[in-house]
């Protein structure tokens, strides 16, 4: 292979201690954007009534890490978090989804099953003294009698008890779902619904300082003109930066450069589906 086609190991070239722009990072690392922190706060106020919510935010805006955030961010000694990632199942797979990470043997009909997890949902609150939470992600996925059973799965002692906290978070496209008729009893047991949204201008410049400083560089890598580049592709969202600042960098130490210009941001935008 033609040595000038070889793209060179990003740490080495640019001397950092890590990559950036990657999905593996701390949640304590996020970047701190106030409405993503009043998103968060919201959902702690919720939880710890033992009351449900959503969370409905464009692809790419950073649901995932705000949930992941708030998991890490409840205690274990006060909370039992359970996440659900698989979403699109019948009625009687997702309870045994929910049972699965709930420890429970996935095993019966969808009755029996829906019964052991409010027994077991029961038990983690009045005899162990943890909150139940369960974190459904990709919400949008679910199909209207699945998401019409969380009616059920939180109805406790004839609806006079707050047992079980759910979390719903999926795209744009929860919301026409939750509007729907049959979906009424779920939407109106939501006490809060959080949003997130794409990062402005000035926003955008300081993300990718934030994730570069994190990896151990300059923050000037981007030339200005190429952080505005950034900006006017991705229009602020989080999962297109991050591609497309990768792929940017990419090129750069693929043509022996320790910045990158707009150019290069043109052309690494060429290599991906934004």
């Amino acid at each position: 292979m033609n040595p000038s086609l070889v793209t060179p190991d990003l740490r080495a070239h640019f001397a950092w201690n890590a990559l950036p722009f990657t999905r593996e990072i701390d949640v304590h690392d996020r970047f701190p954007i106030p409405a993503a922190e009043q998103a968060l706060a919201d959902l702690h106020r919720v939880v710890e009534n033992r009351m449900s919510a959503a969370l409905i935010a464009p692809s790419g805006s950073g649901k995932t890490l705000l949930l992941r955030t708030l998991k890490e961010d409840l205690p274990e000694a006060r909370y039992r978090v359970h996440d659900v990632k698989v979403t699109d199942l019948s009625k009687r797979d997702m309870c045994r989804e929910i049972a699965t990470v709930c420890g429970l043997p996935p095993v019966g009909t969808y009755p029996n099953l829906l019964r052991k997890l409010q027994e077991r949902f029961a038990t983690q609150l009045d005899d162990e003294g943890l909150r139940p939470v369960v974190l459904l992600d990709e919400a949008q996925d679910m199909r209207p009698e699945v998401l019409a059973t969380l009616r059920i799965l939180t109805n406790f002692d004839l609806d006079s008890r707050l047992v079980l906290s759910v979390v719903l978070a999926g795209d744009s496209r929860l919301l026409p779902l939750l509007e729907r008729h049959e979906i009424e009893p779920v939407r109106r047991r939501l006490a809060h619904v959080a949003t997130l949204p794409l990062l402005a201008r000035d926003q955008t410049r300081a993300y990718l300082e934030h994730r570069l400083r994190l990896a151990g560089a300059e923050p000037q890598v981007f030339l200005e003109e190429a952080t505005d580049a950034v900006f006017e592709i991705t229009r602020g969202n989080l999962r297109a930066i991050d591609h497309l600042c990768f792929k940017s960098l990419e090129l750069a130490a693929r043509g022996e450069r320790r910045d990158v210009s707009a150019a290069l941001v043109a052309n690494a935008r060429k290599l991906l589906l934004l």
